[in-house]
C-alpha cells in the first residue's frame, strides 16, 4: 500500500468511526473537522483525505465542513494551531506524525484524535497500548525502527564494500530516535559503522531569511 493510500484508509477509516457518532448526537449539523498538516499547501495527500472522504459520502462544503491549519514545515506554530482549532469546537481533529499528534493531544482531552501515521505511538506516550489506545489519539502506528537493521543488510547486500553509513534524523522526534539506536545495534553484526547526523527543521524566521 502506497502512503497516499495508506493516508487515504486511516483518515477515512477513523473519521467515519468518530462523525458516525456526531451524526447521531447532532443530525442537522454539518460536522466540522479539524486537518493539522506539518506543511503547506499544495498537498497531495490532502486530497486523498478528501476522495476518502467522498468515498464515504462526506463532501466538503455540502456534509462536512473542513478546518484547515498548516505548519508550514516548522513545529513552532502547532500549538498555536492546535489551540485554534479547539477554540472552533471541531469534532475531529485530524493529524500526522508525533509532534504534531501530542501537540493536540496537550490541547485536548476531549476532541477526538485520528493521527494519520505515527512512530511508536506507545513509546512517544500517545496511546496506552495499540490494542487499547484510550485516552481520545487513535490512528495508524508506523513501526518504523523495526524495519531499520533489515534495510541494513539488504544495504549490505547491494554493496557488500559499504562500512560506514550516515543517518539524518530528527532528535525531537522519537521515532527517528529509535532509528538511530536500531541501526547502531544492527550496525555491529553486520560490521556496519553508524554515523547519526541530527537535522533540525528550520524556524520561521530562519526560512523567510533564505527566501
Amino acid at each position: 500500500m502506497t502512503p497516499r493510500k495508506m493516508f487515504t484508509v486511516i483518515f477515512g477509516l477513523g473519521i467515519l468511526f468518530m462523525l458516525s457518532r456526531s451524526d447521531a448526537q447532532q443530525p442537522a449539523k454539518i460536522p466540522p473537522v479539524g486537518l493539522l498538516r506539518p506543511g503547506a499547501p499544495p498537498d497531495p495527500y490532502v486530497e486523498a483525505f478528501r476522495q476518502g472522504l467522498r468515498d464515504l459520502g462526506y463532501v466538503e462544503g455540502q456534509t462536512i465542513a473542513i478546518e484547515y491549519r498548516w505548519a508550514e514545515g516548522s513545529p513552532t506554530p502547532l500549538p498555536l494551531l492546535a489551540a485554534e482549532l479547539v477554540q472552533l469546537k471541531v469534532d475531529v481533529i485530524v493529524t500526522q506524525g508525533e509532534v504534531a499528534t501530542r501537540t493536540v493531544k496537550e490541547a485536548t482531552s476531549t476532541i477526538p484524535v485520528v493521527m494519520a501515521t505515527s512512530g511508536d505511538a506507545v513509546e512517544a506516550g500517545l496511546v496506552a497500548s495499540l490494542a487499547r489506545p484510550g485516552g481520545n489519539v487513535t490512528g495508524l502506528s508506523v513501526m518504523a525502527p523495526d524495519m531499520t537493521g533489515k534495510r541494513l543488510q539488504l544495504l549490505k547486500e547491494a554493496v557488500p564494500k559499504v562500512s560506514r553509513v550516515a543517518i539524518l534524523y530528527n532528535p525531537t522526534i522519537l521515532a527517528t530516535v529509535l532509528i538511530v539506536k536500531e541501526a547502531q545495534v544492527a550496525a555491529r553484526t553486520l560490521g556496519l559503522t553508524v554515523h547519526p547526523l541530527e537535522v533540525r527543521p528550520l524556524t520561521t524566521s530562519a526560512r523567510h531569511s533564505m527566501r
